[in-house]
């Protein structure tokens, strides 16, 4: 697998910086409440304008401050040092609350969104040093909206949300209970963990079989089980996968899981197939980190994340801004093994 150099990391770091300052193209996902909301992508979100969409400046962002906080004295850090200072201000981010908090939006980038700005707070709140931390106390309102939004949301959700695609229920929840457990939201960690029990540990004999679907970016099956080694110890996460996913193999056999392709990653729905080898890569480390050492379906699990990390890491085109605007935050997510230390 590429390893996270910082050669690797300046690649990385220059198409975020690009991409989060460019407006246009923009997707909106926005709802108007009158003639007045008819807005240019920068007067409705100052702080997350760019990357094509909110939720992808959202992890473009994140991925400029995993970088900094991994490579400070990289060649690339100043420029990121002087974005977030533009981005992260008071009164940008209270035009971004002020967005959320208008009459009609509480589905606003729910679930997919507020679980990455939850992943960027959670990032900012770990590193302790005072650039950090300034940023983190400015985001703090926003944080708490997102933390709010989840906890009255989840009550209220009946069935989880099993798509392959942003609503997806199992990605959202893992990443927000990483971040109620670094922040030590204790209330916020209860209901997700709570949730994920009642959505999930019924399930057995996954249909992996019927994935993917053809502009997936997530699996609906590794998503679950990714979640589900975060709430359960190391043995009945074992067990419970068993009958979960008993199609994995005890040999080291990696034919039932090969690397997608996309056949056009100028179309920005079929390069999704792109993400879905970096998430399933991801997703089987951690499947496979989770299972007790004498497991033997760890063996075929890590070779399949490898497969796919390959696969994925090779698609990522700087002139192709379909998957530039968001693959490369998939890909640090990956390297850097964010989210692997929760079982």
């Amino acid at each position: 697998m590429t390893r996270l150099d910082e050669h690797v990391a300046a690649r990385f770091a220059r198409m975020a910086l690009e991409n989060v300052a460019r407006e246009y193209p923009n997707h909106i996902t926005h709802l108007l409440n009158g003639d007045a909301d008819a807005k240019t992508p920068r007067q409705l979100h100052p702080a997350f304008y760019g990357s094509y969409d909110w939720h992808s400046s959202v992890h473009s962002h994140w991925l400029l401050v995993r970088l900094l906080r991994l490579f400070p004295h990289a060649g690339f850090a100043p420029e990121i040092r002087r974005l977030l200072d533009r981005h992260l201000t008071a009164d940008k981010l209270a035009a971004e609350q002020a967005y959320f908090e208008r009459p009609h939006r509480a589905t606003f980038e729910r679930p997919y969104g507020l679980a990455w700005l939850l992943q960027l707070a959670a990032e900012l709140h770990e590193w302790h040093v005072a650039e950090a931390m300034h940023w983190h106390a400015l985001l703090a309102p926003l944080e708490k909206l997102a933390k709010a939004r989840f906890a009255e949301w989840l009550p209220k959700l009946t069935h989880p949300v099993r798509s392959g695609e942003h609503s997806q229920t199992a990605f959202a929840l893992g990443m927000t209970l990483d971040c109620a457990r670094i922040t030590d939201d204790r209330p916020l960690a209860s209901l997700v963990e709570s949730r994920s029990r009642d959505f999930y540990l019924q399930d057995m004999h996954a249909a992996l079989a019927y994935e993917p679907s053809g502009q997936d970016f997530l699996s609906p099956v590794l998503a679950e089980a990714d979640l589900i080694r975060r709430v359960l110890s190391r043995k009945d996460f074992a067990i419970w996968l068993t009958s979960f996913m008993p199609q994995i193999p005890v040999n080291g056999d990696t034919d039932w899981l090969q690397p997608v392709v996309s056949k056009d990653q100028s179309d920005g729905k079929l390069a999704h197939l792109d993400g879905l080898n970096l998430s399933r890569a991801w997703m089987c480390a951690g499947i496979a980190d989770a299972l007790p050492e004498n497991d033997r379906r760890g063996t075929a699990m890590s070779a399949i994340a490898a497969a796919h990390a390959a696969a994925g890491l090779a698609g990522i085109r700087e002139e192709r801004y379909e998957g530039s605007h968001w693959l490369p935050s998939f890909a640090v997510y990956l390297l850097t093994r964010r989210g692997m230390k929760y079982e």
